[in-house]
């Protein structure tokens, strides 16, 4: 596990005032430096060269050279930076193209400040970080895509409980739901919950989803 001492992070984003407000933001975190700031990918790649950061965090659209290319050239040539994307509720192509392309998060525009700073660090301890808010849809898709980051993973064993309560969170049940249906308490399924999430190395249900269907935990249907 790597310690955190300070995290250099660059930013890019063609809009200015949502770079102003990234900026005020990681200012404020002691354990954040932000370094480097950009309006495309090709800035970006010149600012991880010369500026050396830990983290990108990086908008899928923008001109000159867009997030995706930006990726795939730092994935190749700073393997050791990590790339998070940041993007628009509705751009679920994108957010694929982003993480097929290298980057190991991503963010949607109106995340708060305390999931960025989640979602940074996450990344830093080579952790992938998938938004609070992703759909169960955009979940289905980012597991099916060729976007996997288990692979060197060393598998977690998983009981058959455990096994039931993933399916269940898969399907869209809430904990409640889910304590009623196997009678247990709400708080005993929070617990449980929280186990699993912890051997995933998950931050919420998202990442459960995706996990369950990448390491064949899940069967999904069709979305």
């Amino acid at each position: 596990m790597r310690t955190y001492g300070n995290i250099k992070v660059a930013i890019a984003d063609d809009h200015e005032i949502f770079r102003d407000g990234l900026r005020a933001m990681l200012q404020k975190q002691p354990d954040i430096l932000l370094v480097a700031e950009a309006a495309n990918g090709k800035e970006l790649i010149e600012q991880v060269k010369s500026q050396e950061p830990d983290i990108v965090i990086s908008d899928v659209k923008m001109p000159v050279m867009d997030g995706a290319a930006a990726t795939r050239h730092l994935t190749e040539n700073y393997p050791q930076v990590g790339i998070i994307a940041l993007t628009m509720f509705d751009e679920e192509d994108l957010i694929i193209d982003m993480l097929e392309a290298g980057a190991r998060g991503y963010l949607l525009k109106n995340a708060d400040k305390n999931e960025i700073i989640e979602a940074i660090k996450s990344v830093y301890q080579q952790q992938p970080y998938y938004c609070r808010h992703t759909s169960n849809k955009l979940a289905q898709m980012v597991a099916k895509s060729k976007f996997n980051p288990y692979k060197q993973k060393q598998k977690p064993d998983f009981n058959e409980r455990e096994i039931d309560i993933v399916a269940d969170i898969c399907n869209g049940l809430t904990s409640k739901q889910i304590a009623e249906k196997i009678f247990l308490s709400v708080r005993t399924v929070e617990g449980l919950r929280l186990k699993i999430m912890e051997k995933m190395e998950v931050k919420n249900t998202a990442g459960i989803i995706i996990y369950a269907i990448k390491n064949n935990l899940y069967k999904p249907g069709n979305i």
